[in-house]
């Protein structure tokens, strides 16, 4: 479990499938920024990461649905485009709803841990 800035406990949803498909915050994160952008390109520029590492990373999400997570269009005058599929709408809105369920669920273990921890302790969870 890591700190976030204010120091404070969080818990980190990730979700591991059979042959180590996994997803995750940085995932979800990265559909909200193609929503937002219309771009995979402008999405991982976003997110500090290069346009292969973005693209893998939608083509693992397509792969691992039955339904596209993310569908994208090529060139043209307005040079292309992406767009969250409502299959991955979906997916984002419950992957989303899992994180706040785990938050609530865990919250009172959370402040009993926060409320453990030495005085001084690391920030960087080692």
């Amino acid at each position: 479990m890591k700190n976030d800035a204010s120091g404070d406990l969080r818990v980190i949803l990730r979700i591991d499938f059979p042959h180590g498909e996994r997803l995750g915050r940085g995932k979800a994160m990265l559909l909200e920024k193609i929503r937002e952008t219309g771009s995979i390109s402008a999405a991982g520029r976003a997110m500090d990461m290069s346009y292969r590492r973005a693209w893998l990373l939608v083509d693992a999400m397509n792969r691992m649905f039955a339904a596209p997570v993310v569908e994208s269009q090529r060139g043209g005058k307005q040079g292309g485009g992406a767009a969250v599929t409502p299959f991955g709408e979906e997916l984002l809105e419950r992957f989303r709803g899992m994180e706040e369920k785990a938050r609530g669920a865990l919250s009172k273990d959370l402040d009993w841990l926060q409320a453990n921890r030495a005085e001084g302790a690391p920030e960087d969870g080692r």
